[in-house]
């Protein structure tokens, strides 16, 4: 963003387009409506800094959330362990996939506080009140929120319900096992699997719940790192995200260009697809030649 911000200050477009539909000539831009009319004066800098505030406040709490001490300083107070009773310990993994025969705990550890997600409602409750919100009026858009993506969170339960079936089914061993037939080309496909994964399911935490078991096993096989792999998963992914459904469907609904998902899937896809095989060439590289930058 500060690097856009520099850029902006010394080039200026010619002329803006306000949708792809205005960029490619399509006909349907004559049925958009028009741009709404720029009025009253320009914001000053102090307008401009108090509307960044938010995104400040957002940074500032998710870096000290995403730290390891902070998680070491609140997990071992504020979570609850709660075991899968009729399987927990009752399912056990076996060679190839592991070195000696153990049993799979299912212990379901409930990390409150120092999830992402808590983060991040802190900070949007400490932005509404330097935004003037009172408490009723946020816990109305909370609400609002709730129901507005009431559906995206039973797709996205179901899609870590499916990962965690996977899981202890074993599904993800087999499946791993597999892949190791892949030999020396598997971080190049395994690249490719996430970025699928992400085309598919819309989000890269899906795609790494779905397929980080597997990944995992195949580099132990293939005597690969399974931070590589794991990595690779989603940088994989993030290729991918410009092609999933959810994705397109907010472009479109965000430029008013409504009916043309095909056109902006074809557009994208080559892009996409290109990115996501340099990024398997990397990880290619990673794992044979400069094998320093993995960590250890």
């Amino acid at each position: 963003m500060g690097c856009l911000i520099l850029f902006l200050k010394v080039w200026h477009p010619a002329e803006i387009w306000n949708s792809p539909a205005l960029r490619h000539h399509d006909t349907s831009a004559a049925t958009m409506p028009p741009p709404p009319a720029v009025t009253g004066a320009a914001p000053t800098q102090t307008e401009v800094w108090w509307s960044l505030i938010p995104w400040i406040i957002v940074c500032a709490v998710l870096l000290v959330w995403g730290t390891g001490w902070f998680k070491a300083l609140v997990n071992p107070i504020f979570t609850v362990n709660w075991p899968i009773e009729g399987l927990h310990n009752l399912v056990e993994k076996v060679p190839p996939v592991v070195a000696k025969p153990a049993p799979e705990p299912a212990v379901f550890a409930f990390t409150y506080l120092s999830f992402t997600g808590t983060g991040m409602l802190i900070a949007a409750i400490i932005s509404g009140f330097f935004m003037k919100y009172s408490p009723l009026r946020m816990i109305r858009a909370y609400g609002e929120t709730i129901r507005v993506v009431s559906y995206s969170l039973i797709t996205i339960a179901a899609m870590l319900a499916i990962g965690t079936l996977t899981r202890f089914s074993g599904l993800d061993a087999t499946l791993g096992l597999a892949f190791a037939g892949a030999g020396v080309l598997y971080p190049f496909f395994g690249t490719l699997l996430g970025w699928l994964g992400v085309a598919l399911t819309g989000s890269d935490t899906a795609s790494n719940v779905l397929f980080g078991g597997l990944q995992k096993i195949t580099s132990e096989q293939l005597g690969l790192s399974p931070i590589l792999m794991s990595a690779a998963n989603s940088s994989g992914g993030v290729m991918g995200k410009m092609i999933d459904a959810q994705s397109i469907v907010v472009a479109s609904t965000a430029t008013n260009w409504f009916g043309h998902e095909g056109s902006i899937l074809r557009y994208v896809f080559f892009h996409s697809i290109t990115l996501a095989c340099l990024v398997g060439v990397l990880v290619m590289l990673q794992a044979y030649v400069f094998t320093g930058m993995i960590v250890r």
